[in-house]
């Protein structure tokens, strides 16, 4: 053999040992095109039991045990009390469970814990607070219909044995299909023309969120939970809507010092996201808070419900290409605008609560006027906790978010002036 044919063995046989070891590879990190569907019995609500046949989505799931603070430092998994950073709350909720117990919310494991350990939650409270716990509330609703509602809240606790929110309350246990089992959403969804039943793939992975991740009420008498929409879903239209007393329903709470009918708004981040610029523009919920992820060549979708900061590069970066720094630079701002002028929206609604309660208590008090001011705080506090409820201080729609904010000011200040005028006196 010459030294030709030398060079070209050798060269076939790197040829032969680069093909093996790259045949090797694909054989043995041979992607999943799919996930071999389980079919599941109905009623099945054991998250143990949907891990055992779906490991990937088990494993990203259970990451959201973890607590946390949120990148940014607003929000986070972490069950502090706002109201050590918000010490306005016990004024604007005097005389309301939330000026005793308002602690950050938690992964979606502590929903049945941190519910039964909840201080807002007394003997007489009932099913309706266990709507967007459990994925029993399929079975509640099947067995009552809307009668669970107002059936003793223990009672169902104990009959859901802490299961929490899980795969159930969003898949179909037989054909893993999205679904959306709280029949508060598919009514209200109605009432605006919309048969969830009919709704594309992409339209479900926002749908199965906002089921819960909504504002709503409890309709008098029969607690029936109700999301009020019919007006359109942003703070103002929810705000008119509210106004026609629907369903008999005036206000949550008196305000104890002003007597003010207080709305308390109940985390509106789906109405916030149907009318931000993400929502405008088609992107789901799911898109960025469970983006697809990868592990040995298996694509699946992260059931980490977390903050997109946390996984910028999935989340983000298929749409943005401008840089995780300055991606992360830009939400922060935003929060931070937002944090700024949703704490001075808070103090400025807490000084009128004060200023009404003491232009109440001058004799002769122009009640005309006095109930004018009421009125502009009701709407002030409104626009102020639909924003502080929310879970993404302000990015999941800034340009509403940070209007929103300046209305409650505005109002808060009128409120004031009003309660000084009916009081008739320049300050208070």
């Amino acid at each position: 053999m010459n030294k030709t044919q030398k060079v070209l063995a050798a060269f076939l046989v790197l040829i032969i040992l680069f093909t093996g070891a790259v045949l090797s590879r694909i054989w043995l990190f041979k992607p999943q095109s799919a996930v071999q569907l389980v079919k599941l019995p109905a009623g099945e609500y054991n998250i143990e039991t949907w891990g055992k046949n779906y490991p990937l989505y088990y494993e990203s799931y259970q990451k959201n045990l973890e607590t946390a603070p949120s990148p940014t430092g607003y929000g986070g998994g972490i069950n502090i009390q706002k109201s050590e950073r918000q010490p306005e709350l016990f004024v604007n909720f005097k005389g309301n469970p939330f000026s005793k117990d308002y602690t950050e919310d938690r992964g979606h494991q502590y929903a049945m814990h941190d519910l039964r350990e909840s201080k807002r939650i007394g003997p007489a409270a009932k099913g309706a607070c266990v709507t967007c716990k459990t994925p029993y509330l399929e079975q509640f609703y099947q067995e009552m219909g809307w009668g669970y509602a107002s059936r003793p809240l223990n009672e169902l606790m104990d009959r859901a044995k802490d299961h929490p929110i899980n795969c159930a309350n969003c898949h179909d246990p037989e054909t893993m299909g999205l679904r959306v089992i709280n029949p508060a959403f598919i009514e209200a969804m109605q009432r605006r023309g919309i048969d969830v039943s009919k709704a594309s793939r992409e339209e479900m992975r926002s749908y199965v969120c906002g089921q819960c991740h909504s504002e709503y009420y409890f309709e008098p008498g029969t607690f029936k939970v109700i999301f009020p929409w019919d007006k359109g879903l942003t703070p103002q239209e929810m705000y008119e809507y509210y106004s026609g007393k629907p369903n008999g329903f005036e206000y949550d709470f008196l305000q104890t010092d002003s007597k003010v009918p207080v709305l308390k708004a109940q985390h509106p981040d789906y109405e916030e996201w149907q009318n931000g610029v993400h929502g405008k523009f088609g992107v789901s919920c799911a898109d960025c808070h469970m983006p697809y992820m990868r592990k040995n060549g298996q694509k699946y979708s992260s059931h980490w419900m977390t903050s997109p900061l946390k996984t910028l590069n999935e989340s983000c970066s298929p749409c943005h290409t401008q840089g995780q720094e300055l991606l992360f630079n830009q939400v922060k701002a935003y929060q931070d605008n937002t944090w700024q002028l949703q704490h001075m929206a808070g103090e400025n609604v807490a000084r009128a609560h004060e200023a009404i309660q003491k232009a109440s208590q001058i004799p002769n008090v122009n009640q005309t006027e006095l109930a004018n001011a009421r009125e502009l705080l009701r709407r002030a506090q409104w626009y102020w906790d639909y924003m502080a409820a929310s879970n993404s201080m302000g990015f999941h729609n800034p340009v509403q978010g940070l209007n929103t904010l300046g209305q409650s000011i505005d109002l808060s200040h009128q409120a004031v002036n009003a309660a000084n005028k009916a009081a008739g006196t320049n300050s208070l």
